[in-house]
């Protein structure tokens, strides 16, 4: 079996779970009970645990498979991707939102395939592997969680916007609702607060450790604190303030447009137009 064999089935499988997932949600708008539409099955769940597994198994591959610890464009997409997939995996069992990790699904299958496709080597190595390396994996975490609390402000404007209409989607029905929606966007965005904090704060502290050289201000670091203090005042407006609505929404994607700036951004930049 080849290489690309294995790419091709993770994404497969991702796309049977859309599709049963999707058809599953239209099905259900005739049901008299629609909020079934938003629980996942057990096969459903069951699967999706398998194809998360398969994808972790893939990243590995591209990220240590070569000399050194590879990390570049479409391996960082799709682990960014795939750490969405596993917290809406995780809090499906706490919290209605089959439908929000519908949205997911499909942009998953693409994804899988970016570090076979996007194959520039874009090795670290640095002084400290297993420092970097706990860094690293607080930072994708925080990505992770800020990635999902992005989707859900976005889709609560949507939301917001459609009510007062009174227009909303089919596909939007079995959505939880926004008042639980907003709570569950807030506490992922506090979550995601803390371990973008710490990992400024690692970054800053354990720069020479990290990265074998003393702390620089570059743009990268200066998109990061800007989108931390975006989140920060966010999270102090909502607690002092009771900041909720359009208000909510627009500092949390402003905040969030900051943070691809600071991560992807830089790595789009040097990676693909200027092929470093």
């Amino acid at each position: 079996m080849s290489e690309l064999s294995f790419y091709f089935i993770t994404a497969l499988l991702y796309v049977v779970l859309a599709v049963s997932s999707w058809q599953r949600a239209l099905q259900s708008r005739a049901s008299p009970t629609p909020m079934t539409a938003v629980v996942p099955m057990a096969w459903q769940r069951g699967v999706l645990a398998v194809v998360l597994c398969l994808h972790a198994f893939l990243l590995v591959h591209d990220m240590l498979g070569g000399v050194g610890f590879n990390l570049n464009l479409g391996t960082a997409l799709s682990l960014i991707v795939w750490l969405t997939g596993v917290i809406y995996w995780i809090e499906s069992y706490w919290v209605q939102v089959g439908i929000l990790q519908n949205f997911i699904l499909p942009v998953a299958a693409i994804c899988v395939f970016l570090p076979y496709f996007m194959r520039e080597q874009h090795v670290l190595t640095y002084a400290n592997m297993s420092l970097f390396k706990s860094h690293l994996a607080i930072s994708m975490l925080a990505y992770g969680l800020l990635t999902i609390a992005a989707l859900h402000g976005f889709l609560l404007s949507v939301l917001e916007k459609r009510l007062h209409k009174g227009n909303l989607p089919v596909l939007l029905n079995n959505l939880p609702p926004l008042m639980s929606l907003e709570r569950l966007t807030f506490r992922i965005l506090f979550a995601g607060f803390v371990l973008l904090t710490l990992t400024l704060l690692s970054g800053v502290s354990f720069s020479e450790a990290l990265f074998g050289k003393p702390f620089r201000l570059n743009h990268k670091v200066i998109f990061g604190f800007i989108a931390w203090a975006i989140f920060g005042f966010l999270l102090l407006g909502r607690h002092f303030w009771g900041w909720r609505g359009r208000i909510a929404v627009r500092w949390l994607l402003s905040g969030f447009g900051f943070l691809l700036l600071a991560y992807l951004g830089s790595k789009f930049v040097l990676e693909v137009i200027l092929q470093r």
